[in-house]
């Protein structure tokens, strides 16, 4: 066994030591393929507000230009799915991904333990975590890394765990054994596409960001567009339908990540609590949730949208 097969296994092993569903390695290089995708979907505006998808566009398309001697793009996936739902079936709805603790504290956390483990067994290594904290298109890599295909949702797909799982990425100056890219399996399915409440998926492999329901109810910093009024499918934060109705979806196993069970207060609100929801109500049941991204104020005008 070479050098480069033993410590790529290593760092597999410690990465599920860690906690990580998934973890694959490919070759830090330019997106070749990415390149003219991305430039389309900026040039048609479907990424709406979200204007720092137009900054560092070389950047985001090579990791060597992140970190100095990159050689290795490590990809991980770290599973959030869930099986507990909101007890109050007309209670404004909540993506499973934000029932816990800020997933970019949790993933940080442990890219920082598995770079600890790299230097430690190799030696002098440098290299950068992302976790959506640079431009790195962390589906790409994901892909290319052989986690799994880009679903027609554009989210990763694996047909052994599905689609309910953050990314993550160390990007490194090490030489390592690369995986494969796997095949895509979405053959025929169009249920992603049809569900859609929004139809922000406007083509297979398209999604228009500007229309997609986790993008009006958190990276929108203006009133939702009226347009919408009645299509978010009482959705107050983020959006799970496409993954919901994906057949793969069938394949997820409930996460073990004690920082991902939800407050013990979050599921058993009611409709009538949400609509009259306190800011110190608020302040206690997000204290680490994502959800603070969107601020009270934004929480708010998402639930009066509902209304």
């Amino acid at each position: 066994m070479s050098l480069k097969e033993k410590y790529s296994q290593l760092i597999k092993q410690e990465a599920k030591r860690l906690g990580f569903l998934q973890c694959g390695i490919a070759k830090a290089s330019f997106l070749e393929n990415e390149a003219p995708r991305l430039e389309n979907w900026l040039n048609q505006g479907k990424h709406g507000e979200m204007k720092y998808m137009e900054n560092y566009f070389d950047m985001r398309l090579d990791p060597r230009k992140l970190v100095d001697g990159a050689k290795s793009v490590i990809s991980l996936a770290l599973n959030y799915y869930t099986d507990q739902v909101q007890s109050d079936p007309e209670a404004p709805k909540l993506s499973k991904y934000a029932y816990g603790t800020d997933y970019h504290f949790v993933i940080k956390d442990k890219l920082k333990e598995l770079l600890q483990f790299i230097q430690e067994t190799v030696g002098e290594v440098n290299g950068r975590a992302f976790v959506d904290s640079a431009p790195i298109m962390d589906k790409a890599w994901a892909q290319q890394a052989g986690l799994g295909w880009i679903g027609k949702h554009s989210n990763i797909l694996s047909k052994k765990k599905g689609s309910f799982f953050f990314l993550a990425e160390l990007v490194i100056d090490l030489d390592l054994e690369y995986d494969k890219p796997v095949a895509d399996h979405c053959g025929e399915c169009t249920r992603c596409i049809d569900a859609c409440p929004t139809q922000a998926i406007t083509s297979a492999y398209i999604v228009d960001g500007s229309r997609c329901i986790s993008y009006l109810t958190i990276e929108l910093k203006n009133e939702i567009p009226t347009e919408f009024k009645n299509k978010v499918d009482d959705w107050m934060f983020g959006c799970d339908v496409c993954q919901d109705v994906c057949p793969w979806n069938r394949f997820s196993i409930v996460h073990n990540e004690p920082l991902f069970n939800p407050h013990p207060d979050l599921l058993s609100i009611k409709k009538e609590e949400w609509v009259e929801l306190t800011e110190d109500v608020f302040r206690k049941v997000f204290k680490n949730s994502a959800v603070k991204r969107t601020k009270y104020s934004g929480l708010q005008r998402n639930i009066k949208f509902l209304s």
